[in-house]
Order: C-alpha cells, then sequence, then structure tokens
C-alpha cells in the first residue's frame, strides 16, 4: 500500500461504526510493523483517548508479534548470541532499543577493563581485575532495594542503572570475561545463577550478585544441601545461552506477578513457550 492509502486507513479508526473500525484494525494488522510510525503519528495527533488506547493497543500487537518473530529466530538458528537474546527479551519494555547501543556499551566496558588486564596473571588475579574494574570502578552491584523489578531483567537499564539481578549481572560479567578470552560460563543454581571459571587445569565459581566473590565446588555442596536438593550435574556446570534466556524469561514473569502486571506476564509466558522444549515453564 502507498503512504497515502496507509494514512487514510489509519483515518478510518476513529469511525463510529464498530463494525468499519473491526474491519480496519484487521487490515492495518495485515500490514505488518511498517504501519507502526503511521499509527504513532495518528496518536500524537489524537484528541480522543479511546482512539489513543486502540492506537497503542495495535502498535503493541505488532511489536509483540515482531519480538516473538526474532526469540523464534534467534532460538532456530545456529549461533544463539547471548547479547542477541538479552536485546530481544528488553524490546519486550524497550521496543526502539538498538542492539548496536548494547553493543556499544559492552565494548566500553570491555574497553575499561581490558586497560588492567594482563594475560599473565593467575586466573584468580585475573578474575579479582574484573570484579574491581566492574565493582569498585565502575560501581555494579546488586539491586536489593527494588529486587523484583521488571527492569533488573531488563540488559539496557542494568547497564544504564548498574544495578541488576543475580543473572542479569552475570550476563555482563560473563559477556566482558569472554571478550577477555576467560573461560567464564554461567550456571544454573536453583534460586541463584552464577558463574563459573572452567579449563583443563582447575573450576572454580563466582557470585556477580556478591560483588564477585569467589567459592568453590564443595561451597555448591554444601548450599545444595541447605536447599534440602539432590545434586545434579547442572548445578556445577555451564548452562547455555537459550538456559540463561529462559531464566530471563521466567525472572521477568515473577516480576510482573509481583507487581501485579499479569496481562504482561501472561505475554512473557507465550515468550518462554516459544523457546521451551516442552519442559517446565515455571518461574
Amino acid at each position: 500500500m502507498t503512504e497515502s492509502e496507509i494514512r487514510a486507513l489509519v483515518s478510518l479508526l476513529d469511525d463510529d461504526d464498530k463494525q468499519v473500525v473491526a474491519h480496519v484494525e484487521e487490515k492495518i494488522l495485515s500490514i505488518g510493523t511498517d504501519v507502526i510510525p503511521f499509527l504513532e503519528e495518528e496518536w500524537e495527533r489524537s484528541l480522543n483517548p479511546a482512539l489513543q488506547e486502540r492506537l497503542e493497543d495495535m502498535i503493541h500487537s505488532m511489536q509483540f508479534q515482531l519480538l516473538k518473530e526474532r526469540l523464534k529466530a534467534w532460538y532456530s538458528g545456529p549461533e544463539k548470541d547471548l547479547l542477541t537474546g538479552m536485546w530481544i527479551v528488553a524490546t519486550y519494555q524497550y521496543p526502539d532499543l538498538e542492539l548496536s547501543k548494547l553493543r556499544q556499551d559492552l565494548e566500553q566496558l570491555y574497553y575499561d577493563t581490558w586497560l588492567e588486564f594482563r594475560n599473565d596473571l593467575y586466573a584468580l588475579d585475573q578474575i579479582k581485575v574484573i570484579n574491581s574494574v566492574l565493582f569498585n570502578k565502575l560501581k555494579f552491584g546488586a539491586n536489593t532495594k527494588n529486587f523484583h523489578s521488571p527492569g533488573n531483567s531488563m540488559i539496557n537499564v542494568v547497564l544504564e542503572s548498574r544495578k541488576g539481578n543475580p543473572i542479569s549481572l552475570c550476563v555482563i560479567y560473563m559477556l566482558v570475561a569472554q571478550k577477555l578470552k576467560m573461560p567464564v560460563y554461567g550456571v544454573n543454581l536453583p534460586n541463584l545463577f552464577i558463574l563459573t571459571y572452567k579449563d583443563n587445569q582447575h573450576q572454580f565459581y563466582i557470585n556477580a550478585f556478591n560483588r564477585g566473590l569467589i567459592f568453590s565446588r564443595q561451597d555448591i555442596t554444601n548450599y545444595i544441601h541447605e536447599l534440602r536438593l539432590v545434586p545434579q550435574d547442572s548445578f556445577y556446570e555451564p548452562c547455555d545461552h537459550v538456559e540463561i534466556i529462559r531464566r530471563v524469561l521466567r525472572n521477568l514473569i515473577m516480576s510482573f506477578e509481583k507487581i501485579g502486571e499479569h496481562a504482561k506476564a501472561e505475554e512473557v509466558k507465550l515468550l518462554l513457550i516459544e523457546i521451551s522444549d516442552g519442559g517446565d515453564l515455571g518461574v
């Protein structure tokens, strides 16, 4: 459709006939996300609250469909880049967020860390350098005051505020460490997401939510024992990027439910289904 045809169609959303409006909405939605700028312009011009709400619903519907398609393509693709997955999740709340902006922000964190990093250091000392830069110099830390905020699961918000939950802080830490060629990976512990440094010689663990606290395999065993759970290999070994994004989505569901945003929680459950293997979708 031409631009003038689209504008004419959008103008009909203000019609008094509900059947006409329903037909127009269906037609506009069939055009796809290219129509969003026209809907946004109409929203800005309109003085009708009912029409503005209708436009908001249509825009969100199209943006959500685009998000689902992106997430499905990411899940089906061979690479499953972690930052891309985190960006897709963040576009649920920030649909105009650019992946290039996140890459730029992470590049700056990497550069700040690289300036103090040395390849000839022992592994533990290399981790201490990252801890010093991220938690002392750059002031990243746990968002204990507002733990259930949905923003804690949005990587752009965490990069800006420097406050996050265990998994968002771990993701940022891991992306910086891996850019420094360090074997640092995520570990899916119950109730707490952590990191592991694992190479052919040794393995230890890092709690990014506690300023990069370093601990041992025995500490994890003790933790699992306190939770009265049966130890599993997955509690000690690296998880893949799909598991990380699944856990981010589960955290987001829980956050929305905690603050009473139940409709959003239900939508995020639909996103989780897109990358589910048919297992438990519980938070």
